[in-house]
């Protein structure tokens, strides 16, 4: 009974302890809510938390932030620079609170939003400090180029170096420091500067250089930039001037040719101006002139294999070595041919083989020749072709003073338009000949020193005027065609080439002042040959004299008397013999007269001297 009453009391005591531990657990489960609840509260929209991935599927990444339900992330935000998707469980993961549903109990998060956030946060913290921040330059935009810090910011133009960039397409894609001159999160604006960084580095090294820089010290610089006179070449912060004719010895037409912004080259100092911080360089001058040896090695006579670097009207100049040039004169390029310019033997660029003629170290000159490489034909063509020899070639040129026949060798000879023809008149060489005829022609003349070869093609005949005396004797009466008509009097031509003289007192017994008007070119008239002089090549005529025996006798008087005696035997024989024929010519007009008395019954009568 006992037992019962003590287990009954025990239940009893059971149950008001089970009632003690429910009440206490139920206060105990209300204050974790209430702390649960509490922490809830404490977050924003637009606040940055960490959370704990807990899923991952196609779409989305589940994100345990210690709210009722997890945050949902797109799955993209989680991709890297190649697209793979970068995440794994209970990884540790910095996002934004986007939208904060306490009703719905909903939360969206964003992992992108939160770095961009961390990074306005840092560039707040960098622009404050003073300090830099890395970017990568992603494209051009107006004005200068767009950067990738996190979020993107602009670098204007000015601000992307010291100076201007030529080629601003070289900047995209490279991975830069800058600073930031000022930002504005509102508006999400950054600007970005790469020159203040440039110029205090360059700052910091400048004073540096100054204090390194001495006349004749041998430096190391980058060309910083070309002109037409010169390159700039940055020594470190101060920029000297490499002048165009300090690059070599030899020639440099542009310094282009030679090098290009961002080479490193080794310059001397030639001198420094320290208060104006001038600095003037070389780059020859780190070489031996070559111009101190040249007499030794260039003597005359030496053969030399050089490039033609420029052309001239009276030349060719020719590199033999860097800094020594020498000069092929047009009149040093052939023997045989009349250069008018080098561009038709030598173009620029051609390795051409020359023989040093003379040399001049003290004026930097060399004089070159390339007909001296080849024997000069003109020392074996007066053996080869004798004067009064005949040679035949084909005809090369034609000019107003005459034609050239090439003979060989590359000589043309000349014949002169006077030594075409003996009695034709010629104005012009192509009335008789053309281009690429086969001629003949005697050598009249060679003349080495000048280089001219003289032909002549009426040598090959006989002088006509040699025999025209002959051929016509004083005194002789010819039939003629009239080729000119002047004041003077007129030309009558009594055989092709050979022409007289009707001078206008011979025209007329009668006294006339000019023969024009009276006769016409193309009349065939009848003169009189009155004298001949084959050394001027004349012929006088006469018309009024014609069928006048007595002006015959009057002629051959006049002429006998005109003449001046010889100093010689052979003048006064001429005279002798001139008088004898006017004798017999008076002997026989005597017997010709007493022969028609005769005949008429008469009484001849006497004519007298």
């Amino acid at each position: 009974m006992e037992n019962m009453v003590n287990n009954s009391e025990n239940e009893v005591e059971n149950d008001e302890f089970s009632t003690m531990d429910m009440d206490d657990s139920s206060q105990s489960m209300e204050s974790l809510m209430e702390m649960y609840d509490e922490s809830l509260k404490q977050f924003e929209e637009g606040e940055v938390v960490i959370g704990t991935i807990i899923s991952v599927d196609r779409d989305y990444v589940l994100v345990d932030v210690g709210y009722k339900s997890e945050g949902q992330i797109p799955i993209h935000e989680f991709k890297d620079e190649k697209g793979k998707i970068n995440v794994n469980l209970n990884d540790q993961v910095e996002v934004m609170i986007e939208v904060w549903d306490e009703d719905e109990e909903r939360v969206i998060l964003s992992k992108e939003k939160a770095a961009k956030v961390k990074v306005w946060e840092a560039i707040k913290d960098i622009h404050e400090a003073d300090a830099t921040i890395e970017g990568v330059i992603t494209n051009r935009v107006k004005g200068g180029f767009s950067v990738d810090v996190g979020v993107l910011a602009f670098l204007p133009g000015s601000q992307a170096d010291l100076r201007p960039i030529r080629n601003l397409d070289e900047m995209v894609g490279k991975t830069l420091s800058f600073k930031v001159l000022k930002f504005n999160r509102k508006r999400n604006n950054i600007v970005l500067s790469r020159r203040a960084i440039l110029e205090s580095e360059r700052e910091s090294v400048r004073s540096t250089t100054l204090a390194s820089i001495e006349e004749g010290k041998v430096m190391e610089g980058v060309v910083k930039n070309i002109t037409e006179y010169g390159i700039f070449v940055d020594l470190g912060g101060v920029d000297g001037l490499l002048h165009i004719t300090d690059i070599s010895w030899g020639r440099v037409k542009h310094p282009s040719e030679l090098y290009k912004v961002g080479d490193t080259i080794n310059v001397k100092v030639l001198s420094f101006d320290q208060e104006n911080e001038r600095v003037s360089l070389g780059m020859k001058q780190l070489v031996p002139d070559p111009w101190t040896t040249a007499k030794e090695k260039y003597a005359v006579g030496t053969r030399v294999n050089g490039k033609v670097v420029s052309l001239t009207d009276y030349g060719a100049f020719v590199e033999v070595e860097e800094g020594i040039e020498g000069l092929i004169h047009v009149s040093e390029m052939s023997w045989t041919r009349k250069v008018r310019h080098p561009s038709k033997v030598v173009s620029a660029g051609d390795i051409v083989e020359a023989i040093v003629l003379d040399i001049r170290p003290e004026n930097r000159r060399i004089s070159l020749g390339m007909k001296q490489i080849s024997p000069n034909p003109w020392e074996m063509i007066s053996q080869k072709y004798p004067i009064g020899s005949t040679i035949e070639g084909k005809i090369k040129n034609i000019t107003d003073f005459g034609i050239f026949i090439g003979i060989d060798d590359d000589i043309d000879g000349l014949v002169h338009i006077s030594d075409i023809s003996w009695i034709k008149r010629i104005k012009h060489p192509s009335e008789l000949y053309k281009k690429g005829d086969m001629v003949q022609a005697r050598v009249l003349d060679i003349d080495k020193a000048n280089e001219r070869f003289s032909l002549g093609i009426k040598q090959l005949e006989e002088d006509p005027w040699k025999s025209v005396a002959e051929r016509y004797p004083t005194g002789t009466e010819i039939n003629g065609v009239i080729t000119n008509i002047t004041d003077f009097g007129i030309f009558v031509e009594l055989e092709e080439g050979i022409e007289g003289l009707v001078h206008v007192s011979e025209i007329s017994k009668e006294k006339i002042k000019t023969p024009v008007g009276q006769y016409a070119v193309g009349d065939t008239l009848t003169a009189k040959v009155m004298n001949i002089n084959t050394e001027d090549r004349r012929i006088g005529l006469s018309i009024k004299r014609i069928g006048d025996e007595e002006d015959d006798q009057s002629i051959l008087e006049e002429y006998v008397n005109k003449s001046q005696p010889a100093p010689s035997s052979f003048g006064a024989i001429l005279k002798e013999n001139l008088q004898e024929k006017l004798s017999s010519k008076v002997k026989l007009a005597e017997a010709e007269k007493e022969k028609a008395a005769e005949v008429a019954g008469a009484e001849p009568t006497e004519i007298t001297d």
